[in-house]
């Protein structure tokens, strides 16, 4: 049986399966830091800070206060994904999905969307590395480790060096992030201790196994508690680092609506004679963060 699979999107068509590539990784799945899906080229993110406004109440209008407005950019990379590969093992796969030989029924019948799904799995996890610990290179994005790293504000107190951690002293370990965290941002709702997985897995073994909270966006997410503050696992972060912020002052900038989006799947058979298939995805991404002064990092050295 001949099964030609060529197929090409564009533009804002591709955007559904870049979003799927792209949004599907541990942290951007888990809503745990804001996306900014629409982002052409660039964009701002404004922070404005008010001082000195209340004043004694009079008669007359008197402008009082103080307005300081700095900023972000957020920038996302131009990426693309150029890969070969037969199509032969990946269409005997499908066929049993399709023939209803398999126990998976969420799998798309068309071959090409297929093929695209198990393309997109390998481009999220790369994406979620790159959030984290990306380093700006062929094919990598800079992640929220080497902006940190780079930002001579982010400094003092708020930059722990962190250490090897264990179930024995991820406690205290865990404890310098929430003494660091400012006054004005302990307490928020968004706030998040976002650690590795081996200061997650340490924390919950101090714990004897147990769970301090069963909460979270879906069942696939663990949270626990330290100190009142949310504590979660991204699969990104590189061993023995951790990242206290708010949802809220974390980005991750794409353009789903993009112009550059393109999403191909190009059938050689009809060109060449072989089996194989040329996946073809460009997108954009990026991340950036808005108030250094209200992020404590541990471990970035590491």
């Amino acid at each position: 049986m001949s099964l030609s699979i060529t197929t090409t999107y564009a533009g804002e068509f591709a955007g559904k399966y870049v979003s799927a590539a792209l949004l599907s990784g541990n942290t951007i799945a888990n809503n745990l830091i804001e996306v900014k899906p629409n982002v052409k080229f660039k964009e701002v993110l404004k922070r404005v800070n008010l001082s000195g406004a209340i004043a004694n109440a009079s008669c007359d209008f008197t402008d009082a206060g103080t307005v300081a407005l700095t900023e972000k950019i957020i920038e996302p990379k131009e990426l693309q994904v150029n890969l070969e590969l037969c199509k032969t093992p990946f269409k005997s796969d499908w066929e049993a999905v399709s023939m209803g030989y398999s126990a998976h029924d969420n799998l798309p019948s068309n071959f090409s969307d297929y093929f695209i799904g198990l393309m997109s799995e390998s481009i999220a996890e790369q994406t979620e590395k790159d959030i984290w610990a990306g380093v700006a290179s062929d094919g990598n994005f800079d992640g929220f480790k080497t902006l940190l790293n780079a930002d001579a504000a982010h400094t003092g107190a708020k930059k722990i060096t962190g250490e090897a951690i264990t179930s024995a002293n991820v406690v205290a370990e865990l404890g310098k992030i929430v003494d660091a965290i400012p006054s004005e941002v302990y307490g928020k709702e968004d706030l998040y201790i976002y650690v590795s997985q081996n200061i997650f897995r340490a924390y919950k073994r101090a714990l004897g196994g147990f769970q301090t909270a069963g909460l979270g966006h879906n069942q696939d997410m663990d949270i626990q508690y330290f100190d009142g503050v949310k504590v979660v696992a991204c699969n990104g972060l590189s061993d023995n680092n951790a990242i206290a912020a708010q949802k809220s002052n974390l980005f991750f900038g794409t353009g789903l609506l993009s112009d550059h989006n393109e999403v191909k799947v190009l059938d050689m058979a009809d060109l060449d004679g072989s089996q194989n298939v040329r996946f073809i995805m460009r997108y954009t991404a990026g991340v950036q963060y808005a108030i250094v002064e209200d992020i404590v990092s541990y471990g970035l050295g590491l």
